[in-house]
């Protein structure tokens, strides 16, 4: 699910350098695409839709870190500060690569990565 551009001036008003998806993509594209644009950009993504952690938790990938709403809005007026404090507490784990997974009442924060294999 795509999150609304009204996310963009409320984590700009934090501080959060953050474009919307439409800003430079088209509405259409496949999650393979968004995942590599911000891989390439150094960006992490932020959505409601799960397929983009169970991709990345699957893969042997450390970017682009995602930042996945599992609350029953996800509007920022109603989840904005708890997005904002998961964000803040994963600061670090996110730009070496994370999956965030907030929820109402629980965050999750895994590393990216860790279903590799490391061959000696």
């Amino acid at each position: 699910m795509n999150l609304a551009p009204a996310w963009i001036p409320y984590l700009a008003s934090l501080g959060h350098d953050a474009v919307h998806w439409s800003e430079v993509g088209a509405e259409d594209a496949p999650d393979t695409d968004i995942i590599d644009w911000a891989r390439s950009h150094h960006r992490a993504v932020m959505t409601a839709d799960l397929d983009f952690g169970i991709a990345l938790a699957r893969s042997d990938a450390t970017a682009p870190s995602v930042i996945q709403l599992r609350t029953g809005t996800t509007l920022p007026g109603r989840v904005g500060p708890l997005v904002a404090r998961a964000i803040d507490g994963a600061r670090a784990d996110l730009l070496t690569g994370a999956l965030l997974t907030i929820e109402t009442g629980r965050v999750r924060l895994r590393p990216l990565g860790l279903d590799r294999t490391d061959q000696a």
